[in-house]
């Protein structure tokens, strides 16, 4: 693979604040996932980049690696109110590995362009050599998408 970064939009019919106010509450990040990895968390909701929360991890439903049950610190890296929100994750696993997920939402006609992205362009060297990027795939992203518009869609 020679792309390092997996994006996917969608419209969704809601306001940007409706839809950052999700993306920055840990208990949201849960609700929304489709990968079935993230089991609960802990923490109050971001407000600014370099803002944490612990989130209650099993790899169980990738079925890739046995990781078992396990916890990694969210670190915010961008936050931009209504507009853009990213994060990098650490664990216990040496080196970090330095991969990011994030938003963008652009006001649009009919409510929110929202896009996901997956970013391991600055994952350690160590990670792009194992060859294990990316963990989650463009379906599991638009799967995600379509669970946050389900959750703040102000129409039936």
């Amino acid at each position: 693979m020679t792309t390092r970064r997996i994006e996917v939009p969608r419209t969704i019919d809601a306001p940007p604040e409706a839809i950052f106010a999700v993306l920055r509450d840990p208990k949201s990040h849960v609700a929304i996932d489709s990968s079935g990895m993230l089991m609960s968390s802990s923490g109050d909701p971001v407000g600014a980049v370099g803002d944490t929360f612990v989130v209650h991890m099993d790899r169980e439903s990738l079925n890739d690696y046995p990781l078992g049950q396990y916890d990694v610190t969210v670190t915010i890296t961008d936050f931009e109110p209504d507009r853009a929100i990213a994060w990098t994750v650490l664990g216990a696993i040496e080196p970090p590995l330095r991969h990011v997920y994030g938003y963008t939402l652009e006001p649009i006609d009919g409510g929110t362009r929202v896009t996901s992205y997956y970013d391991w362009s600055g994952a350690d060297p160590v990670w792009l050599e194992a060859d294990i990027f990316p963990v989650l795939s463009e379906g599991a992203l638009r799967a995600t998408l379509g669970i946050l518009a389900r959750t703040v869609t102000t129409e039936p």
